[in-house]
């Protein structure tokens, strides 16, 4: 397995309710099959790992999930309502949002109103944000939540890795989701980074009950953080199981993970 940070859990226990459920999505880009036949669920409070090698389909799943992508076939149901073809921004008022693997915050604009135009799209302009400086407040106690540890009227340019990463998260959290896909948010960081954010997401699911899909490459790190996780390998979900099990699943280490 890649990587060597390990994080001691004591995670809420998930519940069995089911939120999500992915039925036989596929999606070809002509003749290419990036997705062939996925079915999984994901658990209200469920911290899910989503793992396999590069171009296995993990991203083109988020983007499916998220309305970026119309699947060539199959459905994605969510608390008993189909999204299926719906836009990104019926998706995230629906309650699901994502993060990017290369983080894509408003560049002209501060730090601080990447989350303020976060908060307001979250609840759809409704009144609830209409006064500034209550959307201000709150996205400053939102960044602090996430150790967003920066000048709120920096601009993104201005930030490091680390910060663009954590903002990246932010803004996803401002929309008030009750479901997060979380795209390789500790690619690229130092080891104390990573290890912080790693907390940070931790804080995200348990104190924000908010439900985690976590597309990582860094095993000794994903491992020790969620409940369950899902391999696709070549568009294919090949196991579905605990971190215990999938570390031992011989096809996944002959695919993914290595002896």
């Amino acid at each position: 397995m890649t990587g060597q940070t390990h994080i001691v859990t004591g995670v809420i226990n998930s519940g069995d309710r089911k939120m999500l459920e992915i039925k036989n999505i596929s999606k070809h880009f002509g003749g290419v099959k990036a997705l062939q036949d996925v079915s999984l669920t994901l658990n209200e409070g469920e911290f899910l790992g989503l793992i396999g090698p590069n171009g296995s389909g993990k991203t083109t799943l988020f983007n499916v999930i998220s309305g970026m992508y119309k699947p060539t076939s199959g459905s994605i149901i969510f608390n008993n309502q189909r999204l299926t073809g719906l836009t990104s921004d019926k998706v995230c008022h629906a309650g699901i949002a994502r993060t990017f693997q290369i983080p894509k915050p408003i560049m002209d604009i501060s730090v601080l109103e990447n989350v303020m135009l976060g908060l307001i799209f979250g609840k759809d302009g409704s009144s609830h944000h209409s006064k500034l400086k209550e959307t201000q407040e709150e996205a400053l106690k939102l960044m602090e939540f996430v150790e967003l540890d920066v000048d709120p009227y920096a601009y993104p340019s201005e930030l490091t890795a680390g910060d663009l990463r954590r903002l990246e998260l932010v803004k996803a959290i401002a929309t008030h989701p009750k479901i997060l896909l979380a795209d390789e948010v500790l690619s690229g960081l130092n080891h104390d980074e990573l290890e912080g954010a790693a907390k940070v997401l931790q804080k995200v699911r348990n104190d924000k009950k908010i439900a985690i899909v976590w597309v990582e490459h860094i095993m000794g790190v994903l491992m020790g953080l969620v409940d369950r996780v899902v391999v696709l390998n070549y568009g294919k979900l090949i196991a579905d199981g605990t971190p215990a099990e999938i570390s031992t699943n011989q096809e996944v280490i002959d695919a993914y993970l290595g002896e």
